[in-house]
């Protein structure tokens, strides 16, 4: 319940700010930066070298990679017929391909199932996690080049490289197999628990509900992927490795979380059409509960 408050405090903490005019236009930006390079950082070598990988893990693992090839194929389809613009694209494809699923997920997963029961989703979330800190990045990153003209090989390598949370998923996949880096977990907690809190603001920033007019042709293919088509995808793929139980439900459960924050807000920050990013993160939000409790009760014949 303090996670369902607190979405609710700091989205409408931001709205009311923007509307009220206190802060300038692109305040977002500043709070995008932080969380982009600083808390995002923080995240990954806080949590990946945590991960204890066994088959028994195979599911969860490779959902969110399904997710991923999925919303490519997806936004392949949808684009054939639309014709959109390569910032919609990319922004579609990657709020389509990852999704929420620790702040959200796991408050939902602790509602639904119990407490006890969110280690089944820590290993669908840190891949979620690595698939965002690279090929995620690497998405936003190559679009943007491309549209401002700078795209080279040499270019687009420094850019991803420069990028923090690249640079933090890298470090925490390859440092902790030559040192102990679990002494830094209590500093590395404290700048984690800004991330949420602080994206959720800049979505509050940038979110204009007004707008949505402009964008529900997008809107509603992004979270109909996203709440809907994902989540079918896991379960086809539970069935097909006869992973059933609670690990099976919860990997289910997961991939049908909204889109991920903090891809949006990198999306945003590259300018891939803002306007979308905010909406489909707000939206997908409030739309999540009411599916997420649908999902619940398909899955309890599940296994």
């Amino acid at each position: 319940m303090t996670n369902f408050i607190l979405i609710f405090l700091c989205v409408s903490a931001g709205v009311l700010l923007s509307r009220l005019k206190i802060l300038p236009a692109d305040a977002y930006k500043s709070v995008n930066a932080w969380v982009l390079y600083v808390a995002l950082p923080s995240l990954s070598l806080r949590f990946i070298p945590e991960i204890e990988w066994s088959a028994q893990l195979l599911l969860p693992f490779i959902g969110p990679f399904v997710i991923w090839l999925g919303a490519w194929v997806f936004v392949q389809l949808y684009d054939f017929k639309k014709c959109l613009s390569p910032g919609s694209r990319t922004a579609l494809f990657v709020t389509c391909g990852l999704g929420n699923t620790a702040f959200l997920g796991f408050p939902m997963i602790s509602a639904f199932y119990g407490e006890s029961e969110i280690h089944h989703a820590v290993v669908f979330d840190q891949v979620t996690f690595i698939l965002f800190a690279t090929l995620g990045v690497i998405t936003v990153i190559k679009t943007s080049s491309e549209k401002s003209g700078d795209l080279n090989l040499l270019y687009f390598v420094k850019k991803v490289f420069r990028f923090p949370p690249f640079l933090g998923c890298l470090t925490a996949l390859i440092l902790p197999r030559f040192i102990d880096i679990s002494i830094a977990n209590p500093l590395l907690d404290k700048l984690v628990a800004t991330m949420s809190p602080l994206a959720l603001f800049s979505i509050g920033l940038q979110l204009k509900l007004g707008e949505i007019k402009h964008e529900w042709r997008l809107l509603s293919a992004g979270i109909l992927y996203k709440l809907i088509l994902a989540p079918c995808l896991v379960l086809l793929l539970a069935l097909a490795l006869h992973s059933t139980g609670n690990l099976g439900r919860i990997s289910v459960f997961e991939a049908g979380m909204s889109s991920h924050i903090t891809v949006s807000l990198l999306a945003s920050q590259y300018n891939l059409n803002p306007r979308y990013c905010s909406l489909v993160v707000g939206l997908g939000i409030v739309m999540g509960f009411f599916t997420s409790t649908v999902w619940f009760f398909i899955l309890q014949g599940f296994g």
